[in-house]
């Protein structure tokens, strides 16, 4: 895969990531933390499956599956080096199923099945 491929498949990936940044970031600050990461476990697949519908009809350069990997390595990658070391100086976001976990889980199902169902532009 050339390199401009491999950035756009990448920038789908942070699109999403930002996304869910944007969902526990607003939300820490309009409700409980609670009820932030119950937005996020639902919130993160939608966007999700947005951004791979748009990338799978429009790009479409990885099979489902990988996307999917790509897609949660991203995200993991960047809650670890970048939210946990940085942001939140702890590695206690991990230990939640319903912050992390579980969304982790749904973003790779959701991207997965999305890549799946559709039927690339040609």
């Amino acid at each position: 895969m050339s390199f401009k491929k491999t950035i756009i498949v990448l920038v789908h990936a942070l699109a999403g990531w930002g996304i869910c940044g944007a969902i526990i970031g607003i939300g820490r600050n309009v409700t409980t933390m609670e009820n932030t990461l119950i937005l996020h476990a639902i919130g993160a697949p939608v966007f999700f499956a947005i951004i791979a519908l748009v990338y799978f009809n429009y790009f479409n350069y990885t099979t489902p599956l990988q996307t999917a990997v790509v897609f949660i390595l991203v995200v993991i990658f960047m809650d670890l080096f970048l939210v946990a070391l940085f942001i939140e100086k702890s590695f206690a976001m991990f230990t939640s199923l319903l912050g992390t976990w579980i969304p982790f889980g749904l973003i790779f199902t959701a991207t997965y099945i999305t890549g799946s169902l559709s039927k690339p532009r040609r």
